[in-house]
């Protein structure tokens, strides 16, 4: 065993892929995805903290303005918003910048949406923007941290894992970037 120090996390991560298209199976939402051009970096941590904060997403949290705007306004990087009429819900971001691959950066819902079907949509309209012309490889990873239908539901829309890695990180609720009630499938140790 690996002891963790006070005040970090550990996650096992698990990177995945696809390196076929698979037949994508288009069904009717109540959602609707729009493309975000340009987006505002405040708006955009807005949303990602909607989504992100129950499975402690952080990456985008502990970069600078200049660095996350550079990121989310990447020629590269295309990033849809989910709408549940005008209310933002969700959203993908895309990354196309290595050739032949679109990584699925990040892709999720807002807490109150997930569980209703809504993911299996969402992944149908995820993979028919990420597999176009060119493209021989889709993958994303997911970790420990994430929700626990995170892996099975990735299996399922037909993902293969190739790696694992272990990280440890200071927890960013003790820092004061995630508020103290995110995340609370992980107890705190500090």
């Amino acid at each position: 065993m690996i002891p963790v120090p006070d005040g970090h996390l550990a996650d096992i991560v698990t990177h995945l892929e696809m390196t076929a298209k698979p037949v994508i199976t288009r069904k009717d939402s109540s959602l609707s995805v729009k493309a975000w051009k340009q987006p505002d970096p405040d708006a955009y941590l807005t949303l990602f903290r909607k989504v992100g904060e129950p499975w402690l997403w952080q990456s985008r949290l502990l970069m600078s303005t200049e660095e996350l705007t550079a990121a989310i306004r990447h020629p590269d990087v295309e990033i849809f918003l989910v709408q549940q009429d005008e209310r933002h819900v969700g959203f993908i971001e895309l990354d196309f910048r290595e050739a032949g691959q679109c990584e699925i950066g990040f892709f999720g819902l807002i807490p109150e949406l997930n569980g209703q079907g809504h993911g299996r949509w969402l992944m149908a309209e995820t993979l028919t923007k990420a597999w176009r012309e060119g493209i021989k490889r889709v993958w994303l990873h997911t970790c420990t941290l994430d929700s626990p239908r995170a892996m099975i539901f990735y299996l399922n829309s037909g993902f293969v894992a190739y790696k694992r890695e272990i990280g440890i990180g200071p927890d960013q609720r003790l820092t004061g970037v995630l508020p103290m009630d995110a995340g609370p499938h992980i107890p705190i140790i500090n």
